[in-house]
């Protein structure tokens, strides 16, 4: 690893999931992992866009003779014809477009569908910790200034408990390397998480439910809102439109 890579817990994580650490790098990022929050969010995050990414992307067939050509080049095959370095350059020119570009496709900032599925896999790997928040509190004036020094911005917080969705408290979860605060709300047994993305985060085309969880997006104040929970759609959407309608001092 460069002392850059070695310096960027962001970057280690990318390693670890790769598969490019040794042994003792990746024992220490296991346990870094395990004590930071960002970091297992980062981790979460990653592995959903890899799910998405192999679910929703058809697989491309190789050109025809790509695997002839690349035998030619590495001498694995022998042709009639030596072939000229014009068409060894083509073909390494193609291998490398071809790789350069599956890259930024893959780092490029996600669509809708990416970012459904990101705040889907942290609101699961909520659901699966031993408690779904950071701080814990039905008390808004508790939640929202935990966030402060955490994030460059604590989120609007309202209380719902009057129309049924009482304050859990809020964890701190990673979109595209940015942390973002996501708000716990319950609905009987059902927990909602509230998250306020960048607001650049695309919405168009966004899904309505990933794997049995529904989604209810908005835009508000320059905030994008992300809400997921298991909750029918019908009261998912009645959770949207009371937070929406909510005054700033409730």
């Amino acid at each position: 690893m460069t002392p850059s890579t070695q310096d960027d817990p962001t970057l280690l994580v990318h390693a670890y999931l790769d598969g490019e650490l040794d042994p003792a790098h990746a024992l220490d990022i296991e346990r870094r992992l395990a004590s930071d929050p960002a970091l297992a969010a980062e981790r979460d995050r990653v592995e959903a866009l890899r799910r998405a990414l192999r679910e929703r992307l058809p697989r491309e067939a190789a050109p025809p003779g790509l695997a002839r050509r690349i035998e030619t080049a590495v001498g694995l095959r022998r042709e009639p014809a030596r072939p000229s370095w014009r068409a060894l350059a083509a073909s390494v020119a193609l291998a490398l477009f071809v790789g350069s570009g599956a890259t930024w496709f893959a780092l490029r900032p996600g669509p809708a569908d990416t970012v459904a599925a990101v705040v889907v896999a942290s609101h699961m790997r909520a659901l699966m910790a031993s408690q779904p928040t950071d701080v814990a509190s039905s008390d808004r004036h508790t939640v929202k200034p935990w966030f402060n020094g955490r994030i460059p911005e604590a989120p609007r917080v309202v209380d719902l408990a009057t129309e049924g969705f009482p304050l859990v408290g809020g964890r701190i979860d990673v979109i595209g390397r940015v942390p973002v605060p996501t708000l716990v709300y319950r609905h009987r047994q059902h927990l909602i998480s509230l998250t306020a993305a960048p607001a650049d985060a695309s919405m168009a085309g966004a899904p309505r439910a990933i794997a049995g969880y529904n989604i209810a997006a908005w835009r508000q104040d320059g905030v994008a809102y992300w809400a997921v929970s298991d909750l029918a759609a019908t009261d998912l959407d009645k959770f949207a439109k009371a937070f929406r309608e909510a005054s700033p001092e409730r």
